[in-house]
């Protein structure tokens, strides 16, 4: 991997749970990690859905290996939350990790 390439930042997020102050529990998106990542756009797309303009992105999201990211985290790249479909351990060596992304909302 080229450290030249990560030239952007990223925040990975995960979804936990909380308790509130009523004895209940919230699910919120807490920070897991704020990593340098190369961020490149690999489709964009407009479709027609149910009457209504949609559009879908995807991304490729490449860092350093990092434990703990799981396909129910999401990334936020820039104000833009991408959720994450897929993730790949590069040649299985834990030294890059390949997130395969769609844009949330």
């Amino acid at each position: 991997m080229r450290a030249g390439r990560l030239d952007q930042r990223v925040t990975v997020e995960q979804l936990v749970t909380i308790g509130d102050s009523w004895g209940g529990t919230v699910e919120a998106w807490a920070p897991l990690m704020t990593v340098w990542a190369e961020v490149s756009p690999l489709v964009g797309r407009e479709y027609l859905a149910a009457q209504a303009a949609q559009s879908e992105v995807t991304a490729r999201v490449t860092m350093r290996y990092r434990r703990g990211i799981t396909a129910q985290d999401r990334v936020i790249h820039d104000g833009t939350i991408y959720g994450i479909e897929s993730l790949v351990d590069v040649r299985s060596g834990h030294r890059e990790l390949v997130l395969m992304c769609k844009a949330v909302g």
